[in-house]
């Protein structure tokens, strides 16, 4: 069995309000990039983080989720990214998990950034996810997602962690600190991916997009206030073995979610 998965994620400046400039960017991209099964895009990749959420929202088979699939049909991988829905009169923060066969899953965001208003805006998401890809679970995550370790406890359910961002520089330690947290505590590889640049309200975001793995040792990282984009290959055997060797799972506390 092929325990290997290739993952590939861009850091970018995101156009506020632009998802026709901003994913024709991304499909420039992803041309270039190397052979890869999952690709991963920030949080809101077509809008930046905007509470404008009427003049932006799309339907659920909008042009984005089209695209999302289209491209994964093209480049034969699967892609992940969050965009703004409208359903039922509701706005949700809701990623999609695009795969050539059409959408494998989805995840609106639980944790809504009252800081930024995002509540007062935004549907709150109930359900935690997990989707299968290629014979690994994957844990899908939002930004503010990682302040909550309850919500990310790793029942033996999930092999991977990702987390999509629009994360400010400012608490650029922050985000580090936690990515590296959850890896440890859960024993699992963690691909944590941020935007750069000024946001439409001034906001400046530094990036600092990286893979981490079940030690929390950073395994690639994309530097600070840089476009780019990376492409690497986790093995679920060498996770596997790590954590049969050094068992922390058998003694963690047992946590019920009450949504």
């Amino acid at each position: 069995m092929d325990n290997n998965l290739t993952l590939s994620t861009i850091q970018a400046n995101l156009v506020w309000e632009n998802p026709l400039e901003n994913s024709t960017k991304f499909a420039k991209i992803v041309e270039r990039l190397p052979q890869t099964d999952l690709l991963v895009l920030p949080e809101l990749f077509t809008t930046g983080f905007t509470m404008n959420v009427e003049s932006n929202a799309e339907e659920v088979d909008g042009p984005t989720s089209r695209w999302m699939v289209e491209m994964a049909k093209k480049y034969s991988i699967a892609i992940c990214g969050s965009l703004i829905i409208r359903e039922k009169a509701n706005y949700y923060n809701r990623l999609y998990f695009a795969a050539p066969e059409g959408l494998l899953g989805q995840y609106d965001k639980p944790h809504l950034f009252r800081m930024g208003d995002e509540h007062r805006n935004y549907t709150k998401g109930q359900d935690r996810v997990v989707i299968n890809y290629k014979g690994w679970r994957i844990l899908p995550q939002f930004c503010y997602d990682l302040r909550f370790p309850v919500w990310s406890c790793n029942r033996s359910d999930y092999d991977l962690i990702i987390n999509v961002a629009n994360w400010p520089a400012s608490r650029k330690h922050v985000w580090t600190t936690l990515l590296a947290a959850r890896a440890i505590e859960n024993q699992c590889f963690v691909l944590g991916v941020n935007r750069v640049g000024k946001d439409g309200t001034g906001l400046n975001h530094s990036g600092n997009t990286m893979l981490l793995d079940y030690k929390g040792q950073i395994i690639d990282v994309i530097p600070d206030n840089e476009e780019g984009y990376f492409t690497q290959t986790i093995n679920l055997q060498d996770q596997n073995r790590f954590k049969e060797n050094f068992p922390v799972y058998l003694d963690a506390d047992n946590f019920i979610l009450i949504t």
